[in-house]
This record gives structure tokens, sequence and C-alpha cells, in this order.
């Protein structure tokens, strides 16, 4: 497909084809409110259009996250029972030009200005300053994370407020008690009734698999449902599980099930990938590999010839408001300079695995400057591109080009 003749109208029901109708209709919906929500929900028209011929693409080999942008970081208790601050979707994630993930997010920061009450100039001066700070990450070789001792400014206080979410609160937010059970909650704007066929597939598998785990009765299936999260995914099977957990109903878990289908950069990568055992083991691996400490419960699973990434609903998952800085651009520097840190950590941690550029490369590549105009060059001119996208989507959407009939 010659995506130069090709409509973005038509190029985003292509790859949007064959999903649930009902959450597909919510995914165009969300995508119609602003700029910066479209660019979320089109992380393949980034890649689509991103030249074959670039300098972004001539930077190390690194494993990326592929989608890198304000919401796609947060909050999480690792398996080691802390909680951190790091980025949480690696849907997208694969073996890329390190710079592929800082174009993105430099992008994602001037589409998102208006609605960050920030103008030209300070998204233009917020973005070199995250990729100086990059750089200069990149340089010292040294790693680390992002906690609630070592966060600055909103991350900080992210952190400091979830102090006091318990788990039993969190419960009663998504279940019920029903007949001294816990049930979920059916919320139109969390949560759907499973079909009963989709009922049998998931108990039968979580019944099956339960035995081959450490304490089976952990696992023991409670009730479930299709869960409705995130924009960009909206459609795709996810479900949301209630388990046993602890034995009690206020010691009960909820467990995420998403399906995981083939990164939107797979179809624009000259780099050689591993040879996954399946969608939700690349996933999973990368994200082992990228944080500082893997979220609680992280692990791929496959039903059939599906395969699934499964991870814990946790009390104290979360992102920074940045609708709070009103404007002030200080305060949003202070929380982009600690997003784009835990990047190039990222980067350097996982470096030197299956084909990924080593520390002591990546330092060398900080050391030089001359990728950085062209990279806030081709950030600019796609920012206005998105907005010219959003525009002509907006108008189709609202002429009904993406409703569906009953």
């Amino acid at each position: 497909m010659n995506m130069q003749d090709t409509s973005v109208i038509e190029r985003i029901k292509s790859f949007n084809k064959n999903r649930n109708p009902e959450l597909l209709s919510l995914k165009y919906e969300r995508m119609s409110q602003d700029a910066f929500s479209f660019f979320r929900g089109t992380c393949h028209l980034f890649y689509e259009d991103l030249p074959t011929e670039t300098p972004l693409n001539e930077a190390p080999a690194t494993w990326i996250c592929g989608d890198l942008h304000f919401e796609n970081f947060g909050s999480y208790k690792g398996d080691n029972k802390l909680v951190y601050f790091d980025l949480n979707d690696f849907d997208e994630a694969m073996l890329a030009p390190c710079i592929w993930d800082m174009a993105r997010f430099i992008t994602s920061i001037m589409v998102a200005s208006h609605s960050l009450g920030i103008d030209r100039v300070g998204s233009l001066e917020l973005s070199s300053d995250v990729l100086k700070t990059y750089r200069n990450t990149l340089s010292t070789g040294r790693i680390s994370t992002i906690e609630r001792d070592t966060a600055t400014g909103m991350v900080k206080e992210l952190l400091l407020s979830l102090k006091n979410r318990s788990r039993r609160e969190f419960l009663d937010s998504r279940t019920q008690i029903v007949k001294q059970n816990r049930k979920l909650i059916i919320d139109p704007k969390r949560t759907l009734q499973v079909a009963p066929e989709e009922r049998t597939r998931i108990t039968s598998f979580m019944e099956k698999w339960a035995l081959k785990q450490s304490e089976p009765n952990f696992f023991k299936l409670l009730d479930m449902a299709k869960r409705i999260a995130g924009n960009s995914s909206l459609g795709i099977e996810r479900y949301v599980l209630l388990v046993e957990g602890e034995g009690s109903q206020h010691r009960n878990y909820l467990l995420d099930l998403k399906f995981e289908g083939v990164s939107s950069l797979q179809p624009y990568l000259k780099l050689a990938q591993p040879n996954w055992a399946n969608q939700a083991v690349r996933v999973a691996t990368i994200q082992k590999r990228v944080q500082g400490t893997p979220p609680a419960l992280l692990q791929a699973v496959a039903i059939g010839e599906k395969s699934y990434l499964m991870r814990e609903l946790q009390p104290t998952q979360d992102r920074v408001n940045l609708t709070l800085c009103n404007g002030k651009l200080r305060r949003l520097e202070k929380v982009a300079n600690q997003m784009v840190q835990l990047v190039a950590w990222g980067q350097l941690r996982s470096g030197g695995r299956q084909g990924s550029a080593s520390a002591d490369e990546m330092i060398e590549f900080a050391a030089s400057n001359k990728w950085v105009k062209p990279l806030l060059e081709y950030a600019t001119a796609y920012a206005l591109k998105v907005q010219s996208d959003y525009a002509i989507y907006k108008i189709a959407y609202n002429q009904g080009d993406f409703k569906f009939s009953n």
C-alpha cells in the first residue's frame, strides 16, 4: 500500500478492521476529542509515515516502547512489592533505532501543547530540554529507577498519594458482594458482559493453567468481564478477571488479560527481530528487560492459537494528570525530564541483548548532537501533519463515516 496515495480515513479503517464494533466505536469517539487523543489512537500512522531514508534510522538499535507519549508512563507495584513510576505500555515494543521513541515523544509534546497550556515557543523549549536530558542520562552510563524517595515534582506527588490506597477500596470500586461472594460490576465505562462461549473458553484455560502454578488456588476464577481501557487498543480482545487471590473477599485480586497482536512497527523495520514464541512473549520479555522492576504477576500466556499478556490490576496504578500543570512550563519540564530519564535508563538496562546496542555504544551516541536538529525538525513537521490528519478525521467522524450500522 502506498501511504501517500491512500487517505488517512482509509488507513485508519483498514488498520482497525476486525475489532469489536462496540468498543471500536468508543475508540473512534475518543480519537475525535482532540489532536492528542487522535495521535494516541493512531500509532500505526506514525510508522507508516516514517521515511525509509532518514537520520532517525541511523541511530543504534535498542529495545523501545514503540508508542512513547505522555500517557504511557505511570505508577505500579513491582514484583518486589515496591511502587515505581516507569514506562507502562509495551504492546508495540520492538528492537528499533533508539530515537524512534524520542521522535514520537517529542511529537507528542508538540501535539499536546495546546491542551497542556503551552505555546509553540514553550513546546520547542521543552522539547530541546528533554532531548538534552536524554543525552545527558545516556552519557553517564548509569542506570536508576524512580520511586517515592527519588521522584520529584508531580511524579513524587502521585507516588505519595498512593500510600493511602487500599486493596479493599479498590475492589469495592470494581466489584460488589452478591450472596457473600464478590462479583464484577458491569459498568459501561469499564466493563461489558462476556459472551457464554468466551466465558467457557477463558474459564477452561484458567482451570488448567492454574494447576501448573505454584499456588493454584490463587488463580481460581470467580468472575470475568470484557475490559474497557486505553485508547489505541480499544476493540482488541481484553478481559478483567476476578480471582481468589489470598483467600478472603478483601484479598481477592483483579487480573488484566489482553490479546497481543503484531506490533505496528513490524512492517517498517529492517532490523532482524528475535523469533518470539508468540506476540505476548515479545511484549513481556521486552517489558521485563526495559523496566527496572516488572509489575507483579506479569506473564505471557497462550489460549489456543492466541497469545495474551496477563498482569495484576492494582490500586497503585495511576498516571500523572498533566493538565494540573496549568501551563506552567517548569512544572511540566520536571515531569517530562523524569520520563526521558526512564527511557534512557531502559535502553541502557536492556542493552547488549539479542542485537541491541551496548551501554558503550549508547554513551558514544549521546556524545554526538548531529541527530538532535533533524529529530526536532521531523517532530515539528510531523506534529503539523497530525493536526492536519486530525482535522480530516474530525470532519469525517462528525459526518458519520465511523459509525457502525446495527
